[in-house]
């Protein structure tokens, strides 16, 4: 299997051989996000009552965090009557979804929700600073070419979530209701609509031409509309540190430590988030008990950066520690008449690129796009082949988000592999070079070039840099053997991720989106 991922790699790796090229002639030139399956509905009357019946939306939206928000929002906005059912409607407390991508909050302004970010003591991002062995590079978002207010930004997820609530609730065509849906309802495999219970116990019913799904990455309504293979690679540790400075102002900070990586980055102007990574190979610490805090003095805090540490014990000693497994979940849908899913319910990744938010804004405004041209929804079945297409268009975002998020996590976590420990060595330094070297990467990260084979090529070179600076410095054949086995580890950490998220779909999106689009409705 080794030799196959070693053949692989190589033919691969002339890829980044070639973008090594290019890049160093340049360098050279410029410096020398319990199951219920469907409820049977067998007459459009049953369960629903007339109150519900006179209201007739267009769409029923579950879920009203920031894809069901601003999806209703965008719907209501093109004249649709929306109908979104929210669990808790109270200001969720949650401590990822805290960082948007500059790629993200261009879509914010694509859907005219960029307001949704103001009086909420939102943060401006600009790029990130990277540790590693006491060494730190800063990488900076390439926005020259943007207006001075296009940027990341942070901020405590549940003030984000109310504002883009309020902003949904204030079209009149869009009814915000707070209830638990418990099943969808489906009539001789068309999706009806849903079931849900008020909170104050009530059971009713809601009818609509589309009904779509964004409750989120705990859903309880996706294993009847997608594969639901939910893979659990780490968990976050929480901490909030107080009063302090990060040592680059307006950057997220990114710790390559051992075993897994750390963040920072500030949430509000007195606030800084900390989520500390352990690999689920890892047994957690009990917060209970007092083993986390002895883990995090202990193990974690050595490793963060010294302008940081008093902060961070003073976080510890105050005791507000939280945890939350870190959910990755590739889209592979069941197309279903009269249903769609959206969000985490739909596609997860690791959340340490903070791409969730980014991708969820990028898949509304593709849904948004092949809406705009139908006036009637009520053709279920030609609706479905329609929005198949959906799944294409989606793709170039979404597997640049995917596995960037995927590769950066192996790349980043310590290993007891040599050749993997010397790729999370040269990854560090080929991002540390500066130009086009660290440019390139940061905007996919960013969300501002979802480009899938530029992050191929940029991920090989990366192998290629830390091959060519062991084998040209000092040849060996135990070096040139290592070098090797760099390109394999490369090749068995991308190639599957690709693998999953369908590599014709991720190349060559707009020549499968002919076959899969049929003419609209």
């Amino acid at each position: 299997m080794e030799s196959e991922y070693l053949m692989g790699g190589i033919m691969a790796s002339l890829l980044g051989f070639v973008l090594l090229y290019r890049i160093t002639a340049e360098k050279k030139a410029t410096t020398s996000r319990g199951v219920a399956g469907y409820e049977k509905l067998e007459s459009s009357e049953n369960g629903i009552y007339q109150a519900e019946k006179d209201k007739k939306p267009d769409v029923i939206i579950v879920g009203a965090g920031v894809a069901g928000s601003a999806l209703a929002y965008t719907l209501g906005k093109d004249g649709r009557n929306v109908h979104v059912i929210e669990r808790d409607l109270t200001e969720p407390d949650r401590i990822v979804g805290e960082l948007l991508q500059p790629g993200g909050y261009l879509k914010l302004i694509e859907l005219g929700l960029q307001d949704c970010v103001e009086d909420i003591d939102a943060q401006q991002v600009f790029g990130y600073a990277l540790y590693k062995g006491g060494r730190s590079t800063k990488l900076s978002y390439p926005l020259q070419s943007f207006d001075s207010n296009v940027s990341g930004r942070s901020f405590h997820n549940g003030r984000f979530i109310q504002r883009m609530r309020e902003k949904a609730a204030s079209l009149t065509n869009v009814r915000l209701v707070q209830g638990t849906v418990t099943s969808l309802l489906e009539a001789n495999g068309t999706i009806k609509g849903v079931q849900y219970k008020t909170k104050t116990g009530q059971e009713l019913a809601a009818s609509a031409p589309l009904t779509i799904v964004c409750d989120g990455c705990f859903s309880n309504l996706r294993r009847s509309l997608c594969n639901a293979k939910v893979e659990i690679p780490s968990c976050f540790v929480a901490l909030i540190l107080e009063n302090c400075e990060l040592p680059y102002q307006n950057h997220g900070h990114v710790i390559l430590a051992d075993p897994s990586p750390i963040l920072f980055y500030r949430i509000s102007s007195s606030e800084i988030r900390c989520l500390v990574d352990i690999p689920v190979s890892q047994k957690l610490p009990s917060i209970s008990n007092g083993e986390m805090a002895n883990y995090l003095k202990s193990i974690v805090a050595p490793q963060i950066p010294h302008e940081l540490f008093d902060a961070f014990i003073s976080a510890i000693k105050k005791g507000n520690i939280r945890t939350m497994p870190n959910r990755s979940m590739p889209a592979a849908p069941h197309p279903t008449p009269g249903a769609l899913l959206l969000g985490d319910a739909f596609n997860m990744r690791h959340p340490l690129t903070g791409g969730g938010m980014t991708l969820a804004l990028s898949d509304i405004v593709v849904l948004r796009n092949l809406l705009r041209p139908l006036h009637d929804l009520s053709d279920a079945s030609g609706l479905c082949e329609y929005l198949k297409s959906f799944y294409t268009l989606r793709k170039p975002v979404a597997s640049t988000i995917n596995t960037l998020a995927g590769a950066l996590y192996k790349v980043f976590s310590a290993s007891h592999d040599p050749a993997q420990d010397e790729m999370r060595r040269a990854c560090f330094d080929y991002l540390s070079l500066g130009g086009v070297f660290s440019s390139g990467p940061i905007a996919l990260l960013s969300g501002l070039n979802p480009q899938p084979l530029s992050l191929v090529m940029h991920f090989f070179a990366v192998a290629v840099y830390g091959v060519g600076r062991l084998v040209f410095t000092l040849p060996s054949a135990k070096r040139i053997w290592m070098g090797a086995r760099m390109i394999s580890v490369a090749s068995r950490i991308i190639f599957p991720i690709i693998r999953v998220e369908g590599a014709q779909h991720m190349f060559f999106p707009k020549v499968m989106a002919k076959y899969c689009r049929p003419l609209a409705l």
